[in-house]
């Protein structure tokens, strides 16, 4: 591909009532504007990536245009993409391949969330909903209720209105993470472990919800939300934003070239119809192999990863789904360190979203903003050392039982 990443940035996260969507926007896109040396009348065109404005201001329709709008971008075309957790990630994607048809040479991609309301907790938990299909809550409940063979927690499962009283997508997740350690052995014990891993590296992360180391037996003891994942392996409530400036490839400059970062695949997916043990026809793994496909990698030339760990489980699943080890492996591999800084394959060094912050619309472009400060070998104390390769791996919504949306993109430092 002839894009580039020539600016990036992103706000601080975690919670922020006194921020709106469009001041934590005009922070993040500013940030990435002064990144890349570019101003506002560079720009010609742009993609805004937002979920919750909608659902909990009533702002609708044209989110990107009022963001952007009140910063000063006049005239130029905004797009508006809502994918879920995956909506800047699909923004990027859309955005480069409007750079490839040769109708842009600069645009932005922006994604803004705020999830924190402390005036509306009741529509702040609801609101997850929307992100399954509404019409069939029921349905999905009843199958991961099935699968189960604990008698004890089949009976929790199937009481009436179980679902409406805790987080419907952590109990899916935690049903999830039951399957998974039945059919492989993985264990409760190396869930903790991919959290104990993160949070360690968020404390090199200064723009990190949480910056707080945890032991493998604090994340344990942290307070359960469904068996096997307790707090401390799921991700928070986070406010956030992110921007990032794409460039063609001719309208680089010799300064634009010191530190642009190239994308060299993209992959893209939704639900598929199959057998919920056919994990070869799982979502994210199509995508990976598409965007592997266009990149001409494998996963063994990968440096650097960012996988979406709403739930410390999701990462085993997607480090498996990623190729980085064997199906079933990725609990023995986690404990190895084979994912921690210094391993074989470092996994969200960012300290991923259960302690980064899952800011849902922002956090495509946040993972993209970790592996480009990566492959600019900016990253400080968290920094791979030699890393060229990176795959951001980023899941939006559910339904039937894998991701509704998921996005896979390979960025390289190579400039040829």
């Amino acid at each position: 591909m002839n894009v580039f990443i020539t600016g990036i940035g992103h706000t601080p996260l975690g919670r922020h009532p006194d921020l709106s969507v469009k001041r934590l926007t005009e922070q993040a896109v500013n940030l990435a504007l002064a990144d890349s040396g570019k101003s506002l009348d560079d720009i010609q065109a742009a993609w805004f990536s937002n979920v919750r404005q909608g659902q909990m201001e009533k702002q609708n329709s044209i989110r990107g245009q009022c963001a952007l709008n009140a910063m000063g971008f006049s005239g130029i075309p905004i797009f508006n993409i809502e994918n879920a957790c995956a909506s800047s990630s699909s923004g990027l994607f859309n955005a480069c391949m409007a750079i490839e048809s040769g109708m842009f040479d600069t645009v932005l991609v922006a994604g803004t969330e705020k999830m924190f309301y402390p005036e509306k907790k009741t529509e702040m938990m609801t609101a997850f909903f929307g992100g399954t299909d509404i019409h069939q809550l029921q349905e999905t409940w009843d199958f991961f209720c099935e699968l189960e063979s604990d008698p004890e927690i089949r009976a929790r499962l199937n009481t009436p209105g179980a679902w409406n009283t805790q987080s419907f997508f952590m109990d899916i997740y935690a049903a999830m993470a039951r399957q998974h350690m039945r059919t492989y052995g993985t264990t409760q014990r190396q869930i903790a472990a991919v959290a104990a891993k993160n949070h360690a590296h968020s404390t090199m992360n200064p723009l990190a919800q949480y910056q707080k180391d945890m032991s493998i037996d604090e994340v344990l003891s942290s307070p359960e939300i469904a068996w096997p994942l307790t707090r401390a392996m799921c991700a928070p409530i986070s406010d956030g934003a992110s921007a990032i400036v794409l460039s063609s490839t001719r309208s680089l400059n010799a300064k634009d070239l010191e530190r642009a970062i190239r994308i060299t695949g993209l992959g893209a997916a939704s639900t598929v119809n199959r057998d919920f043990a056919d994990m070869d026809q799982h979502c994210v793994h199509l995508a990976a192999k598409r965007a592997y496909s266009m990149a001409d990698i494998t996963p063994q030339d990968i440096d650097v990863v960012e996988v979406h760990d709403a739930s410390s489980f999701a990462e085993l699943l997607q480090v498996e789904n990623l190729g980085l080890c064997e199906r079933g492996e990725s609990g023995a591999y986690t404990e190895s360190g084979g994912t921690s800084l210094g391993g074989r394959t470092p996994v969200n060094v960012s300290g991923g979203l259960v302690s980064k912050g899952h800011p849902i619309a922002a956090t495509g472009l946040i993972q993209i903003h970790e592996l480009v400060t990566q492959l600019r070998h900016e990253a400080g104390d968290r920094q791979v050392q030699g890393a060229r390769t990176a795959v951001a791996e980023n899941g939006g919504g559910f339904l039937k039982y894998e991701d509704a949306a998921a996005i896979v993109t390979v960025l390289s430092n190579q400039r040829n």
